[in-house]
């Protein structure tokens, strides 16, 4: 009985251990395939989150600091240091790149419109520059507030040296606290004037037979039309009254320009054509004589030999802009130019008035060729471009909007305190 239980048991026991090995398959085949997604999913893990080749940015002064242009400013102002510097992915410097940095300005926005609105969604600049140390350093002046967006493009010189980087960097720009105080001052002003209009009008006035309306009630609306007029008519021919004065101005720079270098032409080595042909080297100021507000002027440095017409590149090349009417320098960038020995750029002049541009051309330290520095120079007039006549509109807008409600305010406050008989 025992042996033929046994023998009965062992089919069982054999169909026993089958389902458990089958089992033990299955959950080795699925803990397989949970094993290998796992090496996967770190695998693409570690992939997205490794350090990738970046370029980092810093200003001088401090984000914090900067401020936007203004026009009148009473104390000169500098423009701001940005330090473009490509690294790897162990955060080394990437050697032998070519740079190409374009600044685009904060978008539009019609309905707080900043103070050159025709700047707003524009090209800034657009420099390509040779960086040995992968760092490219320019002297920008911001003109308006917002935040704006630098496009930068990385390519190694020597191809396949390293991958190409594109990065969007975004830099803002808060406005300058003086201009809230000044509208604060200037809405208080509007506010205080309807105030007062309001507290005439909402006083008991007697009504004469024939009238629509009291007589101090029907002065003050004249008055306020009259203002009305004149305001609207002040805002729309400021910009065209300006704009006049810097033609008139460019008119007058020019002559001016042309009696002094006919008297000194002799004593200064700058030549204002663009052009200077010593110590062997030939340079050039190429590009756009003239430019219009919110729009960029093409320039270019070019250095060859002047007996054998080559590409020379083994030099330096300081670029700086200056305003004629004030003096600031809105743009300056010193670097080297390509195999071609061309240095190219784009810079909007943004604030309309004429722009003297000066480059200097000098020997890098370790060149074979020392020459003493030459320097060119080159005029450029500049557009201005009146703001749309909606902006304006909406600014007045804006203004009578703060006098109605200052002349609600007061009327209602003449009846509050009016005792009713």
């Amino acid at each position: 009985m025992i042996a033929i239980a046994r023998a009965r048991l062992t089919p069982l026991a054999a169909s026993g251990y089958m389902l458990k090995f089958k089992k033990f398959k299955v959950d080795l085949l699925v803990s397989s395939v949970v094993g290998l997604m796992s090496v996967g999913f770190h695998h693409s893990a570690g992939l997205s989150q490794s350090p990738q080749a970046r370029v980092q940015l810093t200003t001088e002064p401090p984000i914090s600091q900067i401020i936007p242009f203004e026009a009148e400013a009473s104390t000169p102002q500098s423009p701001v240091k940005l330090t473009l510097q490509a690294v790897d992915a162990a955060g080394k410097p990437l050697e032998n790149a070519n740079i190409n940095l374009k600044i685009f300005t904060p978008p539009k926005n019609p309905w707080f419109t900043t103070d050159f609105p025709i700047v707003e969604g524009t090209k800034l600049l657009d420099i390509q520059a040779i960086a040995p140390q992968g760092k490219l350093q320019v002297q920008q002046i911001l003109p308006i507030r917002g935040n704006y967006q630098l496009q930068v493009n990385i390519t190694p010189i020597k191809p396949n040296a390293f991958t190409p980087i594109q990065q969007n960097l975004n830099l803002s720009v808060p406005e300058n606290e003086v201009k809230y105080r000044n509208f604060a001052i200037l809405a208080i002003i509007l506010l205080m004037v309807g105030l007062g209009g309001g507290w005439v009008i909402g006083g008991r006035q007697e009504i004469q037979p024939g009238e629509i309306a009291p007589q101090r009630v029907r002065l003050l609306l004249s008055g306020a039309t009259v203002v009305a007029i004149i305001a609207l008519l002040a805002v729309n021919l400021s910009s065209e009254i300006a704009q006049s004065q810097t033609s008139h101005g460019e008119h007058h720079h020019h002559e001016a320009t042309a009696d002094h270098h006919h008297t000194s032409a002799a004593e200064v080595e700058i030549d204002n054509y663009g052009i200077v042909k010593q110590q062997g080297l030939e340079v050039q100021l190429l590009g756009d004589a003239s430019a219009t507000v919110g729009e960029p002027a093409k320039l270019q440095v070019q250095v060859v030999d002047e007996k054998t017409k080559q590409p020379v590149s083994d030099v330096l090349v300081n670029i700086k802009t200056k305003s004629l009417e004030d003096g600031w320098i809105p743009f300056a960038y010193q670097g080297i130019p390509d195999i071609t020995g061309k240095l190219s750029w784009e810079q909007q002049f943004f604030d309309g008035a004429p722009h003297n541009i000066q480059v200097e051309v000098a020997p890098q330290p370790n060149a074979s060729r020392q020459f003493s520095p030459l320097r060119v120079q080159k005029d450029i007039d500049v557009e201005g471009v009146a703001p749309p006549v909606s902006i304006r509109l909406i600014v007045l807008a804006y203004l009578t909007g703060i006098i109605i409600i200052g002349l609600l305010v007061g009327m209602q406050l003449r009846r509050k305190l009016t005792p009713q008989h």
